[in-house]
C-alpha cells in the first residue's frame, strides 16, 4: 500500500533520503565523454599519437545550497530530479596539430556540462578545458631532423 492508501502525508523526494556522488566519480564520467566528444573529430593531422593518456579531469564537488521552497500538491520541483550539488571541472587534453582547437574545446565543454548534469544530478557550475600539450603531424616523422 501507499503512504496515501495508509492516510499518512506523503514525503518529499528530498526527505526520503540522501545520494551522493564522488568526485572520481563524476572526474571518471567527464573523462569518458571528453574522450568520446574528442574522438568524433576525424581530421587525420589532429590525432594525438597512441600512448599518450588524454583527457585528464579534476572534480571539485560542493554540496547544493539548501532550497526552501513548498512541497503542495503539483510542486514542479517533486517532478523533476534533485540536483546533489555542484562540480567544478579542469580537462587537461593533449590536441592533435594542426586541428580545430577551438571546435574541440567547446565540443567538450558543451558535451561534458550536458552529461555530467544528466549522468551525476551535479550541476556543472565552472568547466575549464587547457590544452596540455600539442602533437605537431611534423614532430611524428620518423627522422629527428630539425623542424622550423
Amino acid at each position: 500500500m501507499t503512504r496515501e492508501a495508509e492516510g499518512l502525508p506523503a514525503v518529499a523526494r528530498r526527505e526520503r533520503g540522501a545520494t551522493s556522488v564522488a568526485d572520481r566519480v563524476v572526474a571518471k564520467i567527464a573523462a569518458q565523454v571528453a574522450r568520446e566528444a574528442l574522438g568524433r573529430f576525424t581530421e587525420p593531422t589532429g590525432r594525438v599519437p597512441t600512448g599518450h593518456r588524454t583527457p585528464r579531469v579534476t572534480a571539485v564537488l560542493r554540496r547544493a545550497p539548501e532550497e526552501h521552497h513548498s512541497s503542495g500538491e503539483g510542486d514542479p520541483a517533486e517532478s523533476r530530479p534533485p540536483v546533489l550539488g555542484q562540480v567544478r571541472l579542469g580537462i587537461a587534453v593533449e590536441l592533435g596539430y594542426p586541428s580545430d582547437i577551438g571546435a574541440q574545446c567547446a565540443a567538450v565543454r558543451r558535451e561534458v556540462t550536458e552529461r555530467v548534469e544528466a549522468w551525476a544530478g551535479v550541476e556543472v557550475s565552472d568547466l575549464v578545458v587547457k590544452v596540455e600539450k600539442l602533437h605537431s603531424v611534423h614532430s611524428r616523422r620518423t627522422g629527428r631532423e630539425r623542424v622550423r
